[in-house]
């Protein structure tokens, strides 16, 4: 049975106290698995604007309703309205999350600062952030995180290599978009980086919709084509703020599709507890774009050779 894990991407104060939630109690009733991945502090949303003139973010904001999705206190946040702490405003509904028996991780500490600065900003300033998300997630849930996703996928070599610091057992930051694509460990310039990849393999409902005329009413439809037609263990990524809200009535549809094509529904966790991580073939890291996204991303690039891999892992 091929094994589809849902990624939770919660990015906003909105999306913690109203869309995982929802999203919780939709999983429970239809017991299936899945990663929540918090914002651990400021909600800077509104500072996303100064984006407008990169290629692509126009054309987003404009096909997936952002006001409507986020609403109008969301984007003011970091600008006219100061940014609110997720971690502390959101601490007992992140609780309840992982008390209901769902893997909880480390999204960011701030979501829209890590998408702007981590790729230009010094080594330092990026693990002072990865610092400040690992400490609250202590303070809210009692431990440490024991995995992570990057915000936007953006990461820098320096950030992959601060993640063995912090004691992850996998991480999921990598975007795959190749039928050979899936867990792997990454590589950058043949550098091992410590933390195995679960890559996302799919792409996200916001990617896709008014595109190719995708709406919200046939967007379950395309993505159950792609998985029946590339039946193989597949990465889902949604977010808290779309489908914990507007769209969930897509996850659902989603999750009865996917059910009736034979797909176990579990968490990024329960996949990787079931990998042998020492045969996960070596990847290099490679940055690039994705149909419907802004910006540049980190993408798992083409196996190495079977015996590179054995020299590396000796």
């Amino acid at each position: 049975m091929p094994v589809l894990c849902l990624k939770v991407d919660v990015d906003t104060l909105r999306g913690t106290l109203e869309g995982t939630p929802r999203l919780v109690e939709l999983f429970r009733r239809e017991n299936v698995g899945a990663t929540f991945l918090f914002s651990m502090g400021p909600d800077h949303t509104g500072r996303a604007l100064k984006r407008i003139f990169r290629p692509g973010f126009l054309a987003k904001v404009r096909r997936t309703s952002v006001r409507g999705n986020y609403g109008l206190k969301t984007l003011l946040y970091g600008t006219l309205l100061p940014g609110p702490d997720i971690g502390r405003r959101g601490a007992e509904v992140m609780r309840a999350t992982r008390d209901a028996g769902f893997e909880c991780g480390i999204h960011c500490w701030d979501h829209v600062a890590w998408q702007d600065g981590v790729m230009h900003k010094p080594d330092a300033w990026a693990r002072a952030q990865m610092q400040h998300a690992h400490d609250r997630f202590i303070d809210v849930f009692g431990s440490a995180a024991q995995t992570c996703g990057a915000a936007g996928w953006q990461m820098s070599r320096d950030a992959l290599r601060a993640q063995g610091t912090l004691g992850y057992r996998y991480a999921s930051d990598a975007r795959a978009d190749s039928a050979s694509s899936g867990p792997f460990w990454p590589l950058v310039k043949a550098e091992p980086m410590p933390v195995a990849q679960i890559p996302t393999t799919l792409p996200t409902l916001d990617e896709m919709i008014g595109l190719a005329g995708c709406l919200a009413d046939n967007v379950h439809e395309r993505l159950l084509a792609m998985t029946a037609q590339d039946r193989r263990d597949h990465v889902f990524t949604l977010h808290a703020e779309l489908e914990g809200m507007a769209l969930l009535p897509v996850m659902e549809r989603l999750i009865a599709g996917w059910r009736e094509q034979g797909y176990e529904l579990i968490s990024t966790g329960q996949y990787f507890d079931r990998l042998d991580v020492n045969a996960l073939p070596f990847c290099e890291v490679e940055w690039g774009t994705l149909a419907g996204r802004s910006g540049t991303l980190i993408k798992q690039g083409t196996p190495y050779l079977a015996n590179l891999e054995q020299s590396l892992r000796r």
